[in-house]
């Protein structure tokens, strides 16, 4: 089975936190769900650096990762994905969406009624638990 490494920007402002939806993907268990924004690491990359470039590339924003969050490795049908998660801080709300198809910003209370990414929920449930 194949195996993704990725890093995923838990990003909070105004007590809220950043979810953003993905567009339709072949892969029908992951098409159209939220995520937490982030992606793959490249090569001589360390995960704070590909989570920088990531999230610059896909949301045109500057972050600044404050923690490591946790790390969740899901199997899915077609790949196995490990994925790093940091909590981030953002200075502005103002994002260009260049690879997702929609965003909310939602209070921690309010996550659940999303449609997440199986790879995403532990993060939702931790973010939840931790309050």
């Amino acid at each position: 089975m194949k195996k993704i490494t990725v890093v995923a920007a838990v990003i909070l402002k105004d007590d809220e936190i950043l979810c953003v939806q993905r567009p339709k993907n072949k892969y029908s268990y992951i098409s159209e769900k939220f995520e937490f924004p982030g992606g793959k690491i490249e090569l001589n990359e360390t995960n704070e650096e590909a989570l920088e470039r990531e999230i610059f590339e896909e949301l045109n924003i500057i972050l600044e990762i404050k923690s490591f969050f946790m790390t969740v490795v899901h199997k899915y049908p077609d790949f196995e994905l490990t994925m790093h998660s940091y909590l981030c801080e953002v200075q502005t709300k103002e994002i260009v969406l260049n690879e997702h198809i929609s965003l909310e910003w939602l209070k921690i209370n309010e996550l659940k009624k999303l449609d997440w990414a199986k790879a995403d929920i532990p993060i939702v449930d931790k973010l939840i638990m931790n309050g």
